[in-house]
């Protein structure tokens, strides 16, 4: 049997990236547009799944004149992005890895700046903090229905190391594990709370391979 995706995978990751392309250039214009509120363009994608993955990545790169985001990274943005999503469908597809378990994600850009992917990765903590609607009634006085924020086990990213430490410093406060990169001839990936430092990290590394 042949090793290589069947055409039909192909064809869904194309139009799965087509999708995923279309729906970060429409939040670029409407960054660009000054007329829009914030809240408007949120840099997020989501898939349904039974867990839930969040993802960090620098989609957008930083923008300029008081706006959070610039010009698509294709390289070091989308094609993470896209690797992520790979993996996932791969791992949904396989009966074998995970039996009648799907993998969801909620995958957050990070637009490049620290700052701002402090602001976004706030989402993944979003299920985790109770909400109190005792004293907020609607309109026509009745209770509020929160819409319920997806749970994330773990979140891989972000790219760079002075992001993930400042994400990192939040999640673990509420027990979220971050996966993020580390180059040593290839990527090595480490699983933690709070990551260190990228030398010490190297030192580990080199130490264990003596």
């Amino acid at each position: 049997e042949s090793k290589h995706p069947s055409l039909s995978r192909y064809c869904f990751l194309f139009l799965l990236t087509t999708k995923c392309y279309w729906l970060l250039v429409s939040a670029t214009q409407k960054v660009s547009d000054p007329q829009l509120p914030l809240q408007e363009y949120a840099h997020s994608i989501r898939l349904d799944g039974d867990i839930m993955l969040g993802g960090l990545f620098p989609v957008h790169s930083r923008g300029e004149r008081g706006v959070p985001c610039g010009e698509l990274k294709k390289e070091k943005g989308i094609h993470r992005l896209e690797a992520m999503l790979f993996a996932i469908d791969l791992i949904n597809k396989d009966p074998e890895l995970l039996p009648n378990v799907t993998l969801g994600a909620r995958i957050l850009d990070t637009c490049s700046r620290d700052t701002y992917a402090l602001e976004q990765s706030l989402t993944f903590v979003q299920a985790l903090i109770e909400r109190d609607g005792s004293d907020v009634r609607c309109a026509n006085g009745d209770a509020p229905i929160f819409a319920k924020p997806d749970k994330v086990v773990g979140v891989i990213g972000a790219a760079a190391s002075s992001v993930s430490i400042m994400v990192a410093n939040i999640l673990r406060l509420f027990k979220v594990r971050i996966l993020f990169p580390l180059f040593e001839n290839g990527i090595v990936f480490i699983f933690s709370h709070s990551p260190c430092s990228q030398y010490y990290l190297s030192l580990g590394l080199t130490q264990a391979k003596v």
